[in-house]
């Protein structure tokens, strides 16, 4: 079978095009590439011609709005990769030895941070929307099958091998396999499938970390020190156990940390699993020769970028180290060398835990002009942001817009209204004026997208007020800016900046299937189709949400059978206790024994105002003639009254009251 880059035909042939048009089949061919999609790595495509599908994904959009809007991406592309390759020219041209040594350090640094001592898998539900239809419709297993109308969103593995694929439009699948079935979206059925799922992760970690519907990540350290089980035998067990009772089959990966265990799930699927060793040189060996394009967080156009120097695996990255923050800032310089390395997250936590930036909602249509139209679409879609503001309780101080015009142009501003907003008719009453003034900028304007956005959220929990400060100090304060960061055990901050490139190739992904479902729209409806086309439309605007859905993860068996305290693991990552977590430093302050923020001019001001109480000075007035010893001891019963605690009753019972209060004055005198 004939495949890109292979094959002693197909390089002759290239040959003779290029001394006619070399420019234009270079062009030709990038777009070609560009119009494979995001979905290219999936499982189950390594025997499809993929220049066939390209073919026939070209020939069927060309001509379209989607078409032209693609290549016009793939020239800006194209232009941007030119200035990269100049900008490359003119660097080594110069001595770099500073950035070489650098990067050499930064190389050194990471390695010190290297973590093998745990067990991270990612495991993912095989085709899962297809599997949860397939358990209702037999008949289907057998045969190539889809979910989703106007664009595809999981396909059955007998599908994919016609290449067949998520974020595929639907024509253009159907025309790559004409006996395809698709079924129309059923979100309930599915989140109730993956609630199954859940209820069955928790057991081998109550803190796992879902990434998406049908797929989570897990730290099964402690599981396995607790059960004395090998970690493969532990994943092969969780398999089995989704399996029998779910019936439907589930992929693993097993690694040191989170990015090598999401690539590692895709290596044995359907049904399967893989393991890359806690070893050193097994990690980099690995990474060695793995293309770009597999690591999470590496779409489409970096991925060009990166071939664009010389980068097309892991293992090149190395080569070029003195380059990358020059060509690509230096956040894409850590990622990159992180990945060179193999190196990544460890910490693995609920995903209502992260801090969220955003919380939206959007929705696709047909050409809409009409202005009643318009803003009836923008009523409905900030009830439905009322809606998910509410589940996930968030205000949001800062309103975003967003378009996107029948050209494909897209266009977001945002407005700071004069309080935290979050009901539906203040986000339409604040949008209202943007849309407005959009009209009066694009005269005739055609929308086929709008979205509205609330960011800089304030959340709206309702939480028990610590008025007496009595808690300790966390390591870091729900306002403090330390974005991707993890604190180890010493303390030290481990900066991995994947999220943001992991957030990147999602987006990417999204904005694919945004655009695929416009050139749905194009294409003329099946009049025998059961599902309109509306309701199609309808259905992918579920799907398209601003951030994970935040759901709690289910309760472990072991909290649900105890009434009392129950199990509870400790935060993965570590296998000390839950109250070993890193905490900031207190010191107890000897008169009223509340914690205190550890700092000497801090803790002296408060030493001072207790002393300064009036209820104290008349404590020491009446026992004026008193020794020092009797004197501390009367502070220490007052503050315990008014305290409502019986005197003497502290946590070390053993020691004697007379004693305390000789160690607080002491603890105080050194203080002062």
């Amino acid at each position: 079978m004939t495949t890109i880059g292979s094959g002693g035909t197909k390089e002759t042939a290239d040959t003779s095009i290029d001394n006619t048009v070399p420019d234009q089949v270079a062009e030709h061919d990038t777009l070609k590439y560009h119009l494979l999609g995001p979905s290219l790595t999936k499982a189950g495509q390594d025997a499809v011609d993929q220049q066939k599908v390209s073919e026939i994904i070209y020939n069927a959009s060309k001509g379209s709005k989607y078409f032209n809007n693609e290549e016009y991406k793939d020239k800006n592309l194209t232009q941007k990769i030119e200035k990269i390759l100049a900008r490359k020219s003119q660097l080594e041209r110069i001595d770099l030895a500073s950035d070489l040594r650098r990067a050499d350090e930064y190389i050194a640094e990471l390695e010190l941070t290297r973590d093998l001592s745990q067990t991270v898998v990612h495991i993912d539900c095989d085709a899962f929307y297809a599997a949860v239809e397939e358990l209702d419709r037999p008949e289907l297993k057998h045969v190539p099958m889809a979910v989703g109308k106007g664009v595809l969103t999981t396909c059955n593995y007998h599908a994919r091998k016609f290449g067949c694929r998520s974020g595929m439009a639907g024509f253009v699948a159907t025309k790559l396999c004409p006996q395809l079935i698709c079924l129309p979206l059923n979100f309930e059925k599915y989140t109730s499938k993956a609630q199954e799922v859940r209820e069955i992760l928790v057991e081998y970690d109550p803190r796992f970390e879902s990434a998406s519907i049908d797929e989570a990540y897990l730290n099964i350290t402690d599981y396995c020190e607790e059960k004395q089980m090998d970690p493969a035998d532990a994943v092969s067990q969780l398999r089995t156990e989704v399996q029998e009772k779910t019936h439907i089959t589930i992929s693993a990966g097993l690694a040191p940390n989170a990015k090598i265990a999401k690539i590692a799930s895709n290596r044995n699927k359907p049904n399967g699993q893989f393991r890359v060793a806690n070893e050193r040189a097994t990690i980099l060996a690995f990474m060695r020769d793995l293309p770009t394009r597999k690591v999470n967080g590496v779409g489409r156009v970096f991925e060009r970028e990166l071939d664009a120097i010389g980068v097309k695996t892991c293992g090149d990255i190395y080569a070029q180290r003195q380059y990358l923050s020059k060509l690509f800032g230096e956040k894409a310089f850590q990622f990159l060398m992180q990945t060179y390395l193999g190196l990544g997250r460890t910490k693995v936590q609920p995903v209502e835990e992260y801090e969220r930036k955003s919380v939206g909602t959007e929705s696709t249509f047909k050409d809409m002009s009409d202005k009643t139209e318009l803003r009836e679409k923008l009523r409905w879609i900030a009830e439905e942001l009322e809606k998910d503001l509410t589940r996930t309780q968030f205000k949001g101080r800062t309103l975003v817009l967003k378009i996107k015009l029948h050209t494909y142009e897209v266009f977001t501003r945002q407005v700071i209204p004069p309080k935290a907003v979050s009901t539906a008719e203040d986000l339409y009453t604040y949008a209202l004026p943007i849309l407005s003034k959009f009209e009066k900028e694009t005269p005739g304007m055609k929308l086929r997208l709008m979205g509205l956005r609330c960011t800089h959220l304030i959340s709206t929990k309702k939480s028990s007020k610590d008025f007496f400060n009595l808690h300790r100090f966390p390591s870091t304060s729900s306002n403090d800016e330390v974005p991707k960061t993890m604190q180890d055990e010493q303390g030290e901050w481990q900066v991995w900046p994947d999220t943001e490139f992991e957030a990147a190739a999602r987006q990417e992904h999204q904005d694919e299937i945004d655009e695929l479902e416009r050139l749905s729209q194009e294409q003329p409806a099946d009049p025998n189709d059961s599902l309109t086309q509306e309701e199609a439309l309808e259905a992918s605007n579920r799907r398209l949400k601003h951030g994970r859905p935040i759901l709690p993860n289910p309760t472990p068996p072991k909290m649900r059978m105890d009434s009392g305290i129950g199990f509870r693991k400790p935060e993965t990552g570590s296998t000390k206790p839950e109250p070993k977590r890193e905490e900031r430093q207190a010191w107890i302050c000897p008169i009223c024994s509340r914690p205190q923020e550890a700092g000497e001019r801090v803790f002296n001001e408060h030493v001072d105002f207790c002393l300064s109480k009036g209820t104290i000075r008349e404590a020491a007035q009446e026992n004026e003639n008193s020794s020092p010893r009797v004197k501390a001891m009367v502070v220490r019963e007052e503050a315990a009254n008014r305290r409502g605690r019986p005197s003497g009753k502290r946590k070390s019972e053993g020691m004697h009251g007379e004693e305390k209060a000789m160690k607080r004055l002491g603890f105080f005198a050194v203080q002062r």
